[in-house]
């Protein structure tokens, strides 16, 4: 029940924040191009699989897609609850965002837990894309890890590396990951994903949050 109220608040910030968004400096360059969350996509020795992933919105559509399960799991790699994802579109902005409670995960050797994980991406035609993410009671090899909030933190694990509240932000768009993990060679596995308009495919520069945004 306190997730869901957190999930509602959000909802409600982020149309807060669309009227905050108009204020900024045009963009002539800036288009929406669509929208998609995910709780889970995992790559496995090349094969991927997605959990709660409510496909792509298409661009200028005024509408919504949803995708959620009470659990979800991946044989072997990881299991989690209470899995959302959610993406709303108009002629000239788009909101997505991703959940997933309880994770567990145990990949190559590392085990990894979260009790809460929440990504969020918007973009409005004219403005910079925005980001944010959460993620609370993080565990790795059974050590809790201070989530600083910085975007970007990363973690050293076996054979790879954790990223936490990874972002892509430019002017056309936003790409949010609460969770990423990459073990090299064996997998590639995102938790609570949210993309909204077209952000960057490489290397970005990372755009501070408007203060109260999230």
């Amino acid at each position: 029940m306190k997730r869901a109220r957190m999930g509602h608040r959000g909802w409600i910030v982020l149309a807060v924040a669309t009227a905050v968004l108009i204020a900024w400096p045009a963009l002539a360059d800036a288009q929406t191009a669509g929208g998609e969350a995910e709780a889970v996509r995992a790559t496995v020795l090349g094969s991927t699989t997605v959990l709660s992933g409510t496909g792509v919105l298409p661009a200028g559509t005024n509408g919504a897609l949803d995708a959620s399960s009470v659990t979800g799991a991946i044989p072997l790699l990881l299991a989690g609850d209470s899995l959302s994802a959610a993406t709303v579109g108009s002629i000239d902005r788009i909101d997505s965002e991703a959940s997933l409670g309880s994770l567990g995960m145990s990949i190559a050797g590392n085990t990894i837990s979260t009790d809460f994980l929440m990504a969020r991406a918007m973009e409005v035609t004219g403005a910079p894309g925005l980001g944010a993410s959460e993620v609370d009671g993080l565990t790795i090899n059974g050590v809790p890890v201070p989530v600083s909030g910085a975007p970007n933190q990363t973690v050293p694990i076996v054979g790879g590396v954790v990223i936490l509240n990874e972002q892509q932000l430019g002017s056309a768009g936003a790409l949010v990951n609460a969770l990423h993990v990459i073990v090299t060679g064996v997998a590639d596995v995102v938790v609570a994903s949210a993309t909204a308009g077209t952000p960057p495919s490489s290397s970005s520069t990372i755009l501070p949050p408007l203060p109260g945004l999230f």
